[in-house]
């Protein structure tokens, strides 16, 4: 146990009522979590306000109330803790609670709107092949070597982020690669790490069902590389218009990685096939396993990160070019009859963009191309119909389905997305809300040669109906559709 003076340590206090040479037990921001000598942190959340919560934690047992305000009168010998966010006050809070595992670990996030996780995970299998041993932090999965942690959330609570650092520590990790979303950013979920490096991918639509405007989710990705230290880096795509945006107030070194403009990490596409990627990199002709432009950026920002936490370039080179895409990420499956299926995470305007753009850059001859895709329901409505157009005009056929509609009817999404289908586009367009039956006529609809792209979920394993999770993997729906249809 811990005296909460210590765990007190950096945070911006504004009144302390009561003992601070208490025993601390654990520390949470949910009261249903709340045990004997608990540090219960009231914060204010999207949807609830955790000051509402005060009372049952105290009588759960919180003998430490941490908070912004205090609503009515004090409880005789608890302590409370003021402070001018309590967001930040836990993420303070659960370092010093687990010892600031972050300042023992080489710490790099990675943010954008698309391509996190393959860098993430790029740069773990990388670092785990050069002979580290190597923690992740990604929306597929938290790994501590070859041990897999089921993944919740893109970026994990404060304390939870801490607890997963402070185990990875404990077991000899040295470096930890992480996405970081926007929203745990704009929630200062990170705060109180130390990161040794970050890495900005791109910026385009996306979550602006939470951030309301496209100027504030710039706002929120930015923020991550203004806490950033003078002993860190920051390494952006100085291809993204908004790279130097990105770059405006942090102390951090600044380093650019591009295929078109000048850099320190520069690359050029020699060859882009479905087998492969030839990268001309840094002067060096490299062959990858990954396919298509994108992954060739993901590709320059992991020999980047690579480069500027010194390691050899021809080994970092030689083993990179060993490495597989992320699950879910352009994963290709072969039909015994050649036709070729492609699942996605594509669930953005953006990121489908470049998928089709690449599927029709490297298809065979008249080989047509079949889209799978579907939006989130409870998201971001602006981007359904864009979605749907950008489907329609890089496709020779589409079918319109369900994706994850949570508490939304898939008619009601469907609906927005066929707003976006021009009169020239709706002959090539079906809408079939049922994935597993759009996924079985996708495939019914190719010949050899070929492709059938499944968008939207990539990794996911379920589909969300009404708060409840099913179990729907459209890899394995893919493979079983490949068999039933003898292709």
């Amino acid at each position: 146990m811990q005296l909460l003076q210590d765990i007190l340590n950096k945070v911006s206090l504004l009144e302390v009522t009561g003992l601070t040479s208490l025993e601390v037990g654990s520390v949470t921001m949910d009261s249903r979590q709340v045990q004997a000598n608990a540090v219960f942190v009231a914060v204010r959340g999207v949807n609830v306000d955790g000051h509402q919560f005060i009372a049952k934690a105290i009588e759960k047992g919180a003998r430490i109330i941490v908070c912004e305000e205090i609503d009515g009168d004090k409880v005789p010998d608890i302590t409370y803790v003021v402070v001018k966010n309590s967001a930040i006050a836990l993420g303070e809070i659960a370092a010093n609670f687990y010892g600031n595992p972050s300042k023992d670990l080489v710490l790099v996030g990675v943010t954008g709107t698309n391509g996190k996780t393959t860098c993430a995970t790029l740069l773990f299998n990388l670092f785990k092949q050069l002979g580290y041993s190597v923690g992740l932090l990604s929306t597929v999965e938290n790994k501590i070597d070859d041990q897999v942690i089921p993944s919740t959330h893109t970026t994990p609570d404060a304390v939870s982020l801490n607890a997963l650092l402070a185990r990875m520590k404990a077991y000899g990790c040295t470096h930890v690669f992480m996405e970081v979303s926007s929203h745990s950013i704009h929630q200062h979920r990170i705060a109180g790490l130390d990161f040794n490096g970050a890495v900005f991918t791109n910026i385009s639509h996306d979550h602006l069902d939470y951030h309301k405007t496209f100027d504030e989710y710039i706002k929120a990705k930015k923020l991550f590389f203004d806490g950033l230290t003078k002993n860190a880096f920051a390494l952006v795509n100085g291809d993204d218009k908004r790279a130097n945006v990105m770059l405006q107030n942090t102390v951090a070194s600044k380093n650019f990685y591009a295929l078109k403009t000048m850099a320190e990490f520069k690359g050029k596409i020699i060859a882009n096939t479905l087998h492969g990627l030839e990268l001309d990199v840094n002067n060096q002709p490299v062959w990858f396993r990954l396919i298509g432009e994108f992954n060739a950026y993901n590709l320059l920002a992991v020999y980047g990160v690579a480069m500027l936490l010194g390691e050899d370039e021809q080994e970092v080179l030689i083993q990179m070019s060993t490495l597989f895409t992320a699950n879910g990420r352009f994963e290709q499956f072969i039909s015994a009859h050649q036709t070729i299926g492609i699942v996605d995470y594509a669930h953005t305007p953006d990121a489908l963009e470049n998928v089709l753009k690449t599927i029709n850059e490297l298809r065979d001859g008249n080989a047509q191309i079949i889209t799978v895709v579907g939006c989130g329901g409870d998201r971001d409505k602006a981007k359904r119909p864009i979605m749907a157009d950008i489907a329609c005009k890089l496709s020779d056929r589409v079918i319109l389905t369900s994706d994850n509609p949570r508490s939304e009817k898939p008619e009601d999404i469907l609906a927005d997305m066929q707003a976006g289908v021009s009169p020239t586009n709706f002959r090539k367009t079906t809408v079939m809300a049922d994935r597993r039956e759009a996924i079985k006529l996708a495939c019914s609809f190719a010949d050899p040669q070929d492709v059938i792209l499944i968008a939207g979920k990539g990794h996911e394993t379920y589909q969300e109906i009404n708060g409840v999770k099913h179990h729907f993997d459209d890899k394995e729906e893919l493979k079983n559709m490949f068999e039933l249809l003898n292709m």
